[in-house]
């Protein structure tokens, strides 16, 4: 498809993982022109091309949710795209580590959970098959889930982009949306690269969501939350410690999984994340700074409603950040034995965290439905995992709420 058409059925905004796969998923729905806006000059630029790379089971959600049924119907389907398509990708399996006794409870509910959303293998271990599989590794038991694994998101988004494509759909890069009005089209949408008219809008603008639905006239009702998660990387010599993904029992008040040990599909093994408050929404390093996103996140309410309640766990989050004993510390409690000079610091990804005006972080997908428009405002992880289902969630709205064909 020509660069240089400007009319265009529906536009998906955003070109990272969930983007593409909606717009993978829509171009089946019958004969339409479809483009993406990315407002980057590559896709995958942000959250997708930032992450640890994890084919998440579905091990941690609530039963019946979103986020449960989209991760188990997405990580069947992410295999099977990954192995037609030649991604490499390795179904590896993960240990989940409970360290005491006050932890089985939760990992009690962890199995009943993983067994409710129909994980294949799960199974608790005690200490002896613990140090068999993992002899470095310290805890008093363990669930073994098999479904779990690992791959390059970014060549997975690549490859949807491919498949959009061939399918007779366009991707443009450098496209900052910046304005959407009403047309005799349906939609007039201005972008950095130049105004496209399409009849419906789809939002997948990740870390940006919130902001493209209120440049669309739409209350996203959360206001994004940008969470920056530090990694360091295991030296080579000492890669042994860890022979699996490894995870710490989670903390329950919290959308995140802790610090953790993941192999990667290089070979490398990963040690984080942390979970700090960033001070731009694109911000990977600690000296990231957006006066416009700062003033974004401190003059919000909802903000200041969550700092009240979890400021203890933030001071410490932040001492972490800027003290590598205190990062080791915490990885010590997995794997005793190691020690500062077996890592050193790899890379950082930025969470979007939707937050709603209570100070409550959302934690399962949203989406909002606006006429012409469907707004996803939060697609936490698992999102890259879910992505291929999400896609199709997507595009089944499409098709009712736009009167498109299947």
């Amino acid at each position: 498809m020509s660069y240089d058409r400007h009319e265009f059925d529906v536009a998906v905004v955003g070109g990272g993982i969930v983007g593409t796969a909606t717009a993978m998923a829509l171009s089946s729905c019958g004969d339409l022109s479809i483009i993406v806006l990315e407002a980057e000059d590559r896709l995958a630029a942000h959250q997708t091309g930032n992450n640890s790379g994890v084919i998440h089971s579905g091990l941690y959600y609530k039963p019946g949710s979103l986020k449960a049924r989209n991760c188990v119907e997405g990580r069947n389907a992410l295999y099977r795209f990954c192995a037609e398509h030649d991604i490499a990708h390795e179904q590896c399996g993960k240990l989940v580590v409970a360290i005491d006794a006050s932890q089985i409870p939760i990992l009690d509910e962890l199995e009943r959970r993983g067994l409710a959303n129909g994980l294949d293998g799960v199974r608790r271990i005690g200490p002896e098959e613990m140090k068999e599989r993992e002899p470095h590794i310290a805890g008093i038991a363990g669930l073994i889930v098999p479904e779990t694994g690992i791959v390059d998101f970014t060549a997975l988004t690549e490859a949807y982009a491919g498949e959009v494509r061939t399918r007779g759909g366009a991707i443009r890069t450098g496209a900052r949306v910046t304005r959407c009005v009403r047309s005799a089209r349906g939609l007039r949408i201005e972008t950095t690269a130049g105004d496209i008219e399409c009849r419906y809008l789809v939002n997948c603008g990740g870390l940006q969501s919130d902001r493209v639905a209120r440049l669309c006239g739409v209350d996203p009702g959360v206001r994004i939350i940008p969470f920056r998660g530090e990694y360091y990387k295991i030296v080579a010599r000492s890669r042994h410690l860890v022979k699996h993904l490894v995870y710490p029992v989670p903390d329950s008040r919290f959308p995140f999984l802790g610090v953790h040990f993941t192999r990667m599909i290089d070979g490398g093994i990963e040690a984080g994340p942390n979970a700090v408050l960033a001070f731009k929404r694109e911000g990977y390093s600690k000296g990231s700074f957006s006066l416009r996103d700062t003033l974004s996140i401190f003059s919000y309410g909802g903000f200041w409603r969550m700092a009240a309640r979890y400021w203890r766990m933030a001071a410490g989050e932040f001492h972490r950040s800027f003290s590598k004993q205190a990062f080791v510390t915490a990885l010590q409690t997995l794997v005793p034995e190691i020690t500062p000079d077996d890592v050193y610091p790899g890379g950082a990804g930025v969470r979007a965290q939707a937050l709603t005006a209570e100070g409550k972080l959302a934690d399962d997908f949203r989406i909002v439905e606006a006429d012409r428009m469907v707004h996803v405002v939060n697609a936490p992880s698992p999102a890259a995992t879910a992505s291929i289902s999400i896609g199709r969630t997507i595009a089944a709205m499409a098709r009712k709420n736009f009167g498109l064909r299947a």
